[in-house]
């Protein structure tokens, strides 16, 4: 007895092990002090303090200016103007502006907030006019360290003004704040660059510099200009369609520029009045816009596109091991959380790829791919990436059914005149079971999944309405006509041996099934004698059940006709077995990646397959399958026939090898 209690335990944790959920929920923390890459060319961090650069210091001794004179607050800014007003260089200029946010640094760590506010907004402005000041007699060089520092100085500077007008007062977009600087009075005038997002988006702004990234791999950033932010998202109670799809406290990306909009009266400080200079402080979307143009030159933004999504991530509500566990054992409670969601705002001219998590997982298991994928210009350019969660718990096939009708009731809201022809290109991405689910959206049933349960006609069932309805909802079904390919990864297309007689007794145990399955179930036998066949896949109550080798839908599945507009790609796990529980799952299922066998994982079909090094849980995360991935898009759009400026063009039906939009749903009477 002792044995088989043991037998069931180690069972129980390879199933454990080999589940699909993300294994830490902490993507980001906290900084002790904000990242700079000034930090230790200026000495931000040393007993000594901040410290100008040994060339900006040779520069002093040359005019026998004594660096010691920063601490007098504008004095030694007052001599370096007049020299710059006599000999015009943006060496001097680039001096200035270091020793402006040195100065602002030590005021700051004294404690003198105003003062520190100036400095900084001074070596904004000085940095700002030694990267584009056309009356400067020397040309900038792109080539020397001091051009990179400036830029450094600018983006910091910037980042450290804000913080300071930040914590005063949130910055909003359509509001304008005054600072004074060592020369002017400066008044910026903040709006948000989003040709999606709208400023009312905007719920408060966090510095992507105070975080630092732990659960992401890959960490995508662009070198340039502006300051990357976090912006979270307001939740918008109204009539807009597209909210419902948006999830509450979303995290987007955002870079602060400053543009200096009226001329830069920075000869020199004016005693007598303070000149007045008009900027604007520009909020740009990364995911639209990476360069913005000044004095003619096209100028990078400094982004950083995986923070925003660690810090969304880092939600507790949105805890992977929490949500996909629920899904498992209790569906029912996460059903009304089910359906499609988006992290970036609905686009009518991107090409939906839809990711499918799998068994015992959520959405949050396609982090790692997203963000890879996301950070190639290309992919960024011409898609959009959303989510589908649903209770893993319960049969795929229930699951699937749920996707069809959540797909189409999005287009109906989204674009009820069928005009956005880039949904019409759609590509679903499954891991695992979300794989089967996927490719359920393609295949025509005709009466095949039906006769698996009876010979006998559908319209002669004896149901109640409800029960009828979800029946042939789940059985009869038409192949999405918006779908154009299925990239299946990990899938077990013909089951998979863990689906054995211990973990499905242990599934039924432990999955709390919906009580509808178990009272429509015994509705349809007692009504409904010798109706059903024998072995006829009503006692399938768990999602666990659905997964067996035996089942009698899988080969259904596999044979049914594809739709000749869908292509399937196909990724597959192949593991060395490691250990005790490596071993028992090699024993179990074979060769393949722990939990589908490689025989269970192929699909002849595919018009590209590949078999990466990994076990089930990580395959979908693994570097090669991403790639593939990759591959698999940017295919894609090059089949595609395009307008200019990356407009889809709408294809005929008969262009397409299918059925228009207009296609009506398969019958489930013979």
């Amino acid at each position: 007895l002792l044995g088989r209690h043991l037998w069931v335990l180690v069972c129980g944790l390879v199933v454990a092990a080999a589940g699909c959920a993300s294994t830490s929920s902490k993507w980001v923390t906290l900084r002790e002090t904000p990242s700079n890459p000034l930090t230790d060319t200026l000495g931000l961090l040393t007993d000594q303090g901040p410290k100008p650069t040994p060339r900006t210091l040779q520069l002093l001794r040359r005019y026998d200016l004594d660096p010691k004179e920063i601490s007098k607050g504008r004095v030694l800014l007052d001599k370096l103007h007049e020299i710059e007003q006599e000999e015009p260089s943006r060496e001097h200029i680039y001096a200035m502006a270091e020793l402006a946010y040195v100065g602002g640094k030590r005021a700051q760590s004294s404690g003198k907030e105003d003062e520190a506010l100036e400095l900084f907004g001074t070596a904004v402005l000085f940095s700002y006019r030694y990267l584009f000041d056309p009356c400067c007699a020397d040309e900038s060089n792109p080539y020397d360290p001091q051009f990179r520092r400036a830029c450094d100085v600018y983006n910091n500077a910037l980042g450290d003004t804000l913080r300071i007008l930040q914590a005063r007062q949130p910055l909003q977009p359509n509001t304008a704040r005054v600072i004074e600087t060592a020369s002017c009075q400066c008044q910026i005038d903040v709006k948000l660059h989003s040709p999606h997002w709208q400023s009312d988006d905007l719920d408060q702004l966090e510095f992507v510099s105070d975080y630092e990234v732990h659960g992401l791999r890959n960490h995508y950033r662009r070198f340039g200009l502006g300051v990357p932010l976090i912006a979270v998202r307001k939740h918008h109670a109204g009539e807009d369609p597209r909210e419902q799809f948006y999830p509450p406290d979303l995290s987007f990306p955002v870079t602060a520029f400053l543009r200096i909009t009226e001329a830069l009266p920075l000869r020199g400080p004016t005693h007598d009045a303070p000149a007045r200079l008009v900027a604007t402080l520009e909020l740009h979307d990364p995911i639209d816009r990476t360069t913005v143009e000044v004095a003619g030159k096209k100028v990078p933004l400094e982004t950083d596109l995986s923070t925003p999504l660690a810090h969304y991530l880092s939600q507790p509500a949105l805890d992977d091991n929490r949500v996909s566990t629920v899904g498992l054992f209790m569906p029912e409670k996460v059903e009304k959380l089910t359906g499609l969601y988006m992290l970036e705002p609905f686009r009518t001219d991107k090409i939906p790829v839809v990711m499918v998590h799998g068994l015992w997982s959520s959405p949050v298991t396609w982090m790692e791919m997203f963000n890879d994928l996301r950070s190639d210009p290309r992919i960024r350019d011409h898609y959009q990436f959303w989510f589908y969660l649903y209770p893993t718990g319960q049969p795929f096939w229930f699951s699937a059914a749920k996707m069809r009708e959540d797909l189409a009731q999005m287009r109906a809201m989204l674009d009820p005149d069928k005009r956005f022809a880039a949904l019409d290109q759609t590509v679903l991405v499954g891991h695992s079971m979300g794989g089967l689910v996927s490719k359920l959206q393609t295949v025509d049933s005709g009466n095949r999944f039906w006769n698996v349960l009876s010979d006998r006609p559908f319209a002669e069932l004896d149901a109640e309405d409800e029960i009828r309805q979800d029946l042939a909802e789940t059985f009869f079904f038409d192949p999405s006509p918006s779908v154009r390919r299925v990239v299946t990864i990990g899938t077990p297309h013909r089951g998979s041996e863990f689906a054995n007689d211990l973990t499905k007794w242990i599934g039924r145990k432990f999955i709390h099934i919906p009580s509808w399955m178990h009272h429509g179930r015994h509705h349809l036998i007692s009504r409904n004698p010798d109706f059903f066949r024998d072995d006829a896949p009503l006692h399938v109550t768990t999602s666990i059940d659905s997964l067996d080798p035996d089942s009698k839908l899988l080969p259904v599945l596999l044979a049914s006709d594809s739709s000749p507009w869908v292509s399937y790609h196909n990724i597959a796990g192949r593991q060395e077995p490691q250990g005790i529980s490596g071993a028992l799952s090699k024993w179990l299922t074979g060769e393949g990646d722990g939990v589908v066998s490689l025989e269970s994982a192929r699909v002849e079909s595919a018009v590209s397959e590949i078999v990466v090094p990994s076990d089930h849980s990580g395959v979908h995360r693994h570097p090669q399958s991403i790639l593939e991935v990759r591959r698999i898009l940017l295919q894609h759009i090059d089949q595609l026939q395009t307008f200019p400026y990356g407009r889809v063009r709408h294809a005929s039906a008969s262009e397409a090898g299918g059925p228009s939009m207009a296609g009506s749903k398969a019958s489930p009477d013979p």
